[in-house]
């Protein structure tokens, strides 16, 4: 059974970890998948707004970059969790978030370039 599992660069090393680690693991992983899917939302909403409405053209760049970022961190979420998982299974120590630090100063650009957008949009009212 366990030859069928895949990815077999995963499953197929070391032991069966306690299945609480692997579960945890992968609400971990979904976690970071809704964050994702969020920045795509997000930057689809904005890119929408920017074609509806009055606002600068490289508002959509912003919207774009979201869902650029989200695509990246998805990605990303894959490898962590076969890193986890991998280091569970072979009962070593757990490999540290490499794309939180990234992924948070992803969020204070964006935060920081919405912000100026709006400020923006409130003087030319």
């Amino acid at each position: 059974m366990a030859e069928d599992r895949r990815p077999s660069s995963v499953y197929g090393v070391g032991e069966e970890p306690d299945a609480r680690f692997s579960m945890a693991n992968e609400r971990t992983a979904l976690a970071w998948m809704r964050t994702a899917l969020a920045l795509v939302g997000g930057g689809v909403a904005m890119v929408s707004l920017s074609s509806l409405t009055s606002l600068p053209p490289w508002s959509a760049l912003i919207g774009a970059a979201a869902c650029i970022g989200g695509g990246a961190l998805a990605l990303r979420t894959v490898g962590a969790w076969a890193r986890v998982e991998r280091a569970l299974r072979l009962r070593q120590p757990l490999p540290s978030p490499r794309a939180l630090g990234v992924l948070a100063g992803g969020v204070v650009l964006m935060a920081a370039l919405t912000l100026v957008l709006s400020l923006m949009e409130l003087s030319r009212r």
